[in-house]
């Protein structure tokens, strides 16, 4: 603090600093700040006034009395402890009276080192594992995250802040890449997996479960209702195929005949679990998973028609719609708050919560989990937090520091001030009453 109106020193010589942010106008904080170092300033220069007249006065009248000689000396050594306090306190932020005595102007010279320096003492005293663990020990983040997430009005607020980083990251997503990898990773998978013998398990599968059987059951009814429905059709058929000279009635009687006994077959077949006729298809459909598993031909014939399938332009195409018609379908569900995907992720958040609220082993796992993932993030990366702290300080100019620690630590430098003035008139009459006694 100057004793006349403080100015700025001009910024010391060096490169031009880069821009940063500086501030236009005090926040509402800070114009509280700046007006209590203006007060404090002013009681510490008014001590240093007073100080000076008292001194003044009494050697005017030195030859009062020995007591003026105490005021007299206790009124300089003031004036000494406050004029040093004064360029002690100002030699911090600026030159005294713009005159660049060396080793003053102190921040503004070597803001870059105090900004290292700084650094270095948060990552050293800060940001250390020990540090971490030790704050998180006692917070028992597990339980009050379960008992919170356990309310289904918190675990709703859970479900839209986790739908907006869905939707998020799905909208920063390069789609063209997705879509590439996609279409990259099901293309390989598929030709990689043959074909005829996923069939043939497939097929064993289902003789494993007589759904054969079933499917047999609904091809004779289909068939059944086939012939029923076509019986005219058929009827005509053999009129057109048989002879003239056949009498009608003579058709008529094999027509019948023929369609009764098919009919009577099919029925017989649906009717008799134990048929010959499905014994044969369990034997042939066992014959061709076989044969699907271990006929080279098959499977030769199997990877021709899949690669054909594959290279087929619709199938192309519906493998390129599928990263675009699954963003669009996920995006939608985040959007809306009564989509199955919203419901069901509250849903699971909430019985997590309550879950983890009731587990004392679940709860010391996720402080360990939280514990540990801070700890590494502290040892690897709490140098670019240094990093940080130092070159934000260095992108500031000198002035601009200075004013703004001054700002911050200015009123109680004040306190140095008015200390020094109050500690150098004791030392003064302390003084002169030793040299008296002498």
């Amino acid at each position: 603090m100057n004793l006349p109106p403080p100015v700025m020193a001009t910024a010391a010589p060096g490169p031009a600093p880069t821009s940063a942010p500086q501030p236009d106008s005090l926040s509402a904080e800070d114009a509280r700040k700046a007006q209590a170092l203006r007060k404090m300033k002013t009681v510490a220069t008014l001590l240093l006034v007073f100080a000076a007249v008292v001194f003044l006065i009494a050697k005017i009248n030195e030859d009062q009395g020995t007591w003026v000689g105490y005021v007299r000396a206790i009124a300089e050594a003031a004036m000494v402890g406050a004029l040093a306090d004064w360029f002690a306190v100002t030699a911090l932020f600026r030159h005294p009276l713009r005159i660049p005595i060396p080793h003053t102007a102190i921040i503004p010279k070597r803001k870059d080192e105090i900004g290292r320096s700084l650094g270095n003492f948060v990552e050293s005293n800060f940001l250390t594992a020990d540090v971490i663990d030790e704050r998180l020990r006692g917070a028992r983040i597990g339980g009050r995250a379960g008992t919170w997430l356990a309310q289904p009005a918190n675990a709703a607020r859970a479900g839209d802040a986790v739908s907006d980083v869905l939707r998020g990251a799905l909208e920063v997503l390069d789609d063209r890449e997705i879509q590439q990898g996609l279409e990259h990773l099901i293309e390989s998978r598929v030709r990689a997996t043959p074909v005829t013998p996923l069939l043939g398990k497939a097929i064993d599968l289902t003789v494993e479960g007589g759904h054969h059987q079933r499917l047999l059951d609904a091809v004779l009814v289909g068939v059944g209702g086939f012939l029923d429905d076509n019986r005219s059709t058929f009827r005509q058929r053999l009129d057109e195929e048989s002879p003239w000279w056949v009498p009608e009635p003579i058709d008529n009687r094999v027509f019948n005949k023929i369609y009764t006994a098919v009919s009577s077959f099919l029925e017989d077949v649906a009717n008799t679990p134990d048929h010959e006729v499905r014994d044969s298809v369990d034997t042939r459909v066992a014959a061709l998973a076989e044969r699907l598993r271990a006929d080279p031909e098959l499977h030769a014939k199997g990877e021709a028609f899949k690669d054909e399938m594959l290279d087929h332009p619709e199938v192309r195409r519906w493998i390129d719609s599928l990263w675009t018609e699954a963003k669009r379908g996920m995006i939608s569900a985040a959007d809306d708050p009564d989509s199955e995907l919203r419901v069901r992720l509250v849903n699971s958040l909430q019985q997590l919560g309550a879950r983890l609220a009731d587990d004392p082993e679940m709860q010391h796992k996720i402080d360990r989990w939280v514990s540990d993932a801070l700890a590494y993030l502290v040892e690897n990366y709490r140098t670019e937090v240094s990093d940080i702290i130092a070159s934000t300080v260095e992108k500031w100019d000198g002035e601009s520091t200075a004013e703004k620690l001054e700002l911050q630590v200015g009123r109680d430098l004040q306190f140095i001030r008015i200390n020094g003035t109050i500690v150098g008139g004791l030392a003064g009459f302390v003084i002169h009453a030793i040299g008296q006694l002498l």
